[in-house]
C-alpha cells in the first residue's frame, strides 16, 4: 500500500466513524489500527515588532501539512488578540452543556470579578461537527490584595508582589477546575491571549474560529494525528496554562515521570494526553524556578552522559548537577515543539532530533515550522532558512523583552560559563 493510499484508507475510516462527545471517556484509546508515529504537524510564527497580522498566514501555512494530521484534532493559540482587556486573564473554556456552564460559572464568580463574558464567535464549517459550547471570559482574581495584607508578611506589596499572587492563584484555579470539573475545561488562561482548537483539520478549525478576523504578533498552529490518545476537543493542541501555550509533534515516553515530577509541584494532569504535561514544565521551571528560557533545553533535552564527559570541567559538574536536580524533567521520545508566550516564541527538537523542525527569517518575521514548504506557502523568499541541532533552541523574543539584554547581557554561546553562574545562583 503507497503513502496516499495509506493516508486514505485512515481518513475514510475515519468519516465513517461518529466523533465522540467532545467530552467523552478521556481514557478510551484511539480505535484505529493503523498508526503514524511522524504525523502531526506544528508551525508558529512571531514579529519581534510586535506588529500585529491576521491569522490568515498562520492558517495558510498549516494547511500545506494536511496530510500530517488525519481530521481528529487542530488547534491555534493567538498573542495580542485582546489589548482592550490586556491586563485581564481571558478564559476561553469548553462546556458539554448549558447545564455545566450554569455549575461552572458559579464557581468562575465565587473567585474571580468578571468584567465581560460572550460566546467566542464562529461559523458553520461542514467539516467541523458537534462542537461544545465554547464561552469565553475576562476577568480579575477577587480579594487578592485584602488577602495578603492580613498577613504582616505581606505589607507594603509591590505591584510585582500582586501579579505574581494573582498568577499563583489562576494557576491553582485553573489546574484544579480541571481535575474536579465535570463536562466543563478551561484550555486558555493567559492574558491578551487565547487558544482556539477542537476535532478537525486545522485549517478547518481556523475558519471554524474565524481567525483571519483576529490580529496577533504571534501565532501557533498544530495539526494533530493522535497515536497514544483519542480524538477529541480538549485534548487537541495547543494546550494552554496562565500564559503559555503548546503545540507539540511526537511522543513523550517519560510522561508518566514528568508527570509525577510536576504533580510533586501542585500540578494536575486531566486531559489524558501527554503534551499536557510541556505546559506545566514550563511554567515550573521558568516562571517559578525564574530559570533562563536559554538553559531550559539543559533540562528539557539535556545532553547525553557521554556528551557531557568530554566538556571542560566546570561546565560538566555544572550540567551533571542539572540533571541530577532535574533529571525527572527530562523530555524522553521523539518530539518537536513550540511553545508560545506573551514576549516570546520558542521552539525545541529532542536530543537527537527525530522529528523533524525548521526555522526561518525574514526581516522581523521568524518561522518555525514541520516543514519548509509550509513556511515557503506563506514566505516565498526567506532571508535565511536553518534546520535547528537536536536538542538546539530557536528562540525569539519581541524586541524589548528580551531578558538577557535587558540587563545588559548578551548572551551567546562564547560566555556560557557566564550564564551557567547566574542559573547556579538562580537555583539557589
Amino acid at each position: 500500500m503507497n503513502y496516499k493510499d495509506y493516508i486514505k484508507n485512515l481518513n475514510d475510516e475515519f468519516n465513517n466513524n461518529s466523533v465522540e462527545p467532545f467530552i467523552g471517556d478521556r481514557e478510551q484509546k484511539y480505535k484505529s489500527g493503523y498508526r503514524v508515529p511522524s504525523g502531526c504537524a506544528v508551525f508558529g510564527i512571531i514579529n519581534e515588532e510586535a506588529q500585529l497580522f491576521d491569522g490568515r498566514m498562520v492558517i495558510d501555512g498549516i494547511s500545506m501539512m494536511h496530510d500530517r494530521s488525519n481530521g481528529l484534532g487542530g488547534g491555534f493559540a493567538a498573542y495580542g488578540i485582546y489589548p482592550e482587556y490586556k491586563n485581564e486573564y481571558a478564559f476561553h473554556v469548553f462546556y458539554n452543556d448549558s447545564q455545566a456552564r450554569k455549575e461552572a460559572e458559579v464557581f468562575l464568580q465565587k473567585a474571580f470579578r468578571i468584567l465581560y463574558i460572550d460566546e467566542i464567535p464562529t461559523k458553520k464549517v461542514s467539516a467541523i461537527s458537534n462542537p461544545p459550547i465554547i464561552a469565553r471570559y475576562f476577568l480579575k482574581p477577587k480579594n487578592i490584595i485584602q488577602i495578603l495584607e492580613k498577613s504582616d508578611a505581606c505589607k507594603n506589596l509591590s505591584n510585582e508582589d500582586i501579579i505574581h499572587a494573582e498568577e499563583e492563584f489562576t494557576a491553582d484555579f485553573v489546574s484544579n477546575f480541571n481535575a474536579s470539573s465535570e463536562g466543563a475545561y478551561i484550555i486558555s488562561s493567559g492574558k491578551n491571549m487565547g487558544i482556539f482548537k477542537g476535532v478537525g483539520f486545522p485549517e478547518d478549525l481556523g475558519e471554524f474560529y474565524k481567525l483571519d478576523e483576529y490580529k496577533a504578533y504571534i501565532w501557533t498552529s498544530h495539526g494533530r494525528f493522535p497515536t497514544n490518545s483519542t480524538g477529541w476537543w480538549g485534548g487537541a493542541h495547543p494546550f494552554g496554562f496562565l500564559n503559555w501555550s503548546v503545540v507539540h509533534n511526537g511522543e513523550i515516553s517519560s510522561y508518566g515521570t514528568n508527570k509525577r515530577f510536576v504533580s510533586g509541584f501542585g500540578y494536575k494532569c486531566s486531559f489524558s494526553t501527554d503534551t499536557e504535561v510541556l505546559a506545566y514544565l514550563f511554567d515550573l521551571l521558568v516562571r517559578r524556578h525564574g530559570i533562563s528560557l536559554y538553559l531550559i533545553n539543559y533540562i528539557l533535552a539535556a545532553p547525553l552522559w557521554n556528551d557531557i564527559d568530554i566538556l571542560p570541567e566546570e561546565i560538566n559538574e555544572f550540567l551533571k548537577a542539572v540533571r541530577i536536580i532535574y533529571g525527572r524533567a527530562l523530555v524522553n521520545g521523539p518530539f518537536s515543539i513550540i511553545v508560545g508566550s506573551n514576549n516570546f516564541m520558542y521552539a525545541l527538537n529532542d536530543r537527537i532530533k527525530l522529528r523533524p523542525l525548521v526555522a526561518a527569517k525574514k526581516g522581523s518575521m521568524t518561522f518555525v515550522s514541520s516543514e519548509e514548504s509550509a513556511i515557503r506557502k506563506v514566505c516565498a523568499n526567506p532571508d535565511v532558512v536553518w534546520n535547528p541541532g537536536g536538542g538546539e533552541p530557536v528562540i525569539v523574543f519581541i524586541k524589548g523583552n528580551n531578558p538577557a539584554e535587558v540587563s545588559g547581557t548578551k548572551i551567546k554561546q562564547e560566555n556560557f560559563l557566564e550564564n551557567i553562574s547566574r542559573f547556579s545562583r538562580c537555583l539557589a
